[in-house]
């Protein structure tokens, strides 16, 4: 059975404890190894890829985010649902709120943003996170009544340290609602790829400046984990929504294998 279905988890989201009949996989890519657990869900084929690793060793500016979605890629994975924990500029987008980004801005510095090493492709990114996803997301978390918004705008920064406050107010000037170190270039790469992509973002926290107390990483670990059933529920209603094989416009790759190195 092929493997269309993949969910990357974020921080506070390493164990794939919805599958059944898990099995681990090292992939080699041109890009390096990537690891892999794959299972079901009702029946359907799911690879987990935990982003950060199992023991949250990896910091966001040194995961090798190629590695990753080649890796899903040549297991043949379509439909990637991706966790980030997420912080907020938007105050209307409170902690423990979920969030469809349906676009994004990108302050990364030092990240290989494409598989392409060869020639010159010019990617759309009208749309970089998918809209079909989006909207099961939006109504899985209807059907469980959970609070969330079908869109915003994702700030993505280099980290790993915490952003300033004159830079949240920069952010926020610019139109972000939310800030987060991971979505870039990972949605990129998706697409590339001919994959659909889809975050959900889980508000931890008011960003630096609106926050009344310092901010730390032990608080997005902690609200994540309080938060975690949710998730959980959100995610597999979202599978179980999803039709694995379905067509999407996002799969329209622009990769040739050649450009590769």
């Amino acid at each position: 059975m092929a493997v269309r279905v993949a969910i990357i988890g974020g921080t506070g989201v390493y164990d794939p404890s919805i599958l059944s009949h898990i099995r681990e996989e090292v992939l080699e890519t041109p890009f390096g190894r990537s690891r892999v657990k794959t299972g079901t869900y009702q029946g359907v084929e799911v690879a987990f890829m935990a982003r950060h690793g199992e023991d949250h060793s990896v910091p966001p500016h040194l995961v090798n985010y190629r590695a990753n979605i080649w890796g899903l890629r040549l297991i043949g994975v379509k439909s990637i649902l991706a966790t980030a924990a997420v912080g907020s500029l938007n105050p209307e987008m409170k902690p423990k709120q979920f969030v469809f980004v349906d676009q994004f801005l990108d302050f990364t510095k030092t990240r290989s943003q494409t598989f392409m090493e060869k020639g010159v492709v010019h990617l759309d990114m009208t749309d970089p996170y998918c809209p079909e996803l989006r909207l099961i997301l939006s109504r899985a978390a209807g059907d469980l009544g959970l609070e969330y918004h079908a869109r915003g705008n994702y700030v993505c920064t280099e980290g790993p340290r915490f952003e300033t406050p004159a830079e949240i107010r920069m952010f926020r000037q610019l139109g972000g609602d939310l800030v987060g170190m991971t979505s870039v270039p990972e949605v990129v790469l998706a697409r590339e790829a001919g994959m659909c992509y889809a975050t959900i973002a889980m508000v931890t926290n008011f960003a630096a400046g609106i926050s009344p107390t310092r901010l730390s990483h032990q608080e997005v670990v902690d609200v994540m984990a309080e938060n975690a059933a949710n998730l959980r529920r959100l995610v597999m209603r979202a599978i179980e929504l999803l039709d694995p094989d379905r067509s999407c416009l996002c799969h329209e790759s622009p990769l040739d294998p050649s450009a590769v190195k």
